[in-house]
């Protein structure tokens, strides 16, 4: 099986580490897999921005660099489920449409794999962003992988399905609406008392780690969901 390995924007300028944990992640388990460095963005702004022109030209340009793999893994729900759902809707029924999978679908779906033998001492909570929660359905394998790790404990908040309140463009146009949605979902999960914020999407996180930090609060810590499965922050 040959896999490509896309970046989202998020993960390659802010995130790097993710993108690093990623591979590692796949290297380990004896995945084949290959970084085309001539990609770029999928288009999900500027579709969202109602630009369906730019968006078009750069789901087009994702399309030849990604076809030739067979599988295209991406550590996040969003970017993933445009190339899914919506590039369709832009450059028909591409092979990339359906060959393209969130990273935590394809090691239980395509892998068949939930033990990778990760260890993450203390209690988390889990958000699946919208994307991953409502249109990829996601959220299963991101429990199954989480719930095999050594020493964690997943604990349940009412948020847990709840909107973080970035939406991409969304956040930038009504920022008072986008930082008191954060705030909501935040504040079950701060008396919970756990450790951990993990997700699927470094954009969600970037979106709640902003408001605890301003908030000026330590605890709990944001991680990608790879970044736990690869081992990082325990430093190996």
């Amino acid at each position: 099986m040959r896999v490509g390995l896309f970046v989202p924007c998020f993960v390659d300028l802010f995130y790097p580490q993710v993108a690093i944990a990623t591979l590692r992640l796949l290297e380990r388990l004896g995945v084949d897999v290959d970084y085309p460095e001539a990609q770029t963005c999928c288009g999900q702004p500027h579709y969202n921005a109602g630009d369906r022109d730019e968006s078009r030209e750069l789901a087009q340009r994702f399309g030849r660099i990604f076809e030739p793999y067979e599988i295209i893994v991406c550590p996040s729900g969003s970017c993933t489920s445009m190339v899914r759902h919506h590039y369709p809707a832009l450059i028909g029924h591409h092979a990339v449409c359906t060959r393209t999978v969130e990273l935590c679908d394809f090691l239980v779906h395509e892998l068949g794999v939930e033990q990778v033998g990760a260890r993450l001492p203390g209690r988390a909570v889990l958000h699946v962003g919208c994307h991953g929660l409502r249109q990829l359905d996601s959220r299963q394998s991101a429990t199954r992988l989480l719930r095999q790790v050594a020493g964690l404990s997943l604990v349940d908040v009412p948020s847990a399905s709840w909107c973080c309140g970035f939406g991409g463009t969304f956040a930038v146009k009504f920022p008072e609406v986008s930082t008191a949605m954060a705030q909501r979902k935040l504040e079950p999960i701060v008396a919970a008392d756990v450790d951990y914020l993990l997700s699927t999407d470094s954009s969600c996180l970037m979106q709640l780690g902003g408001v605890l930090s301003r908030a000026q609060l330590a605890r709990p810590r944001p991680l990608h969901v790879a970044e736990v499965l690869a081992g990082l922050e325990e430093g190996s």
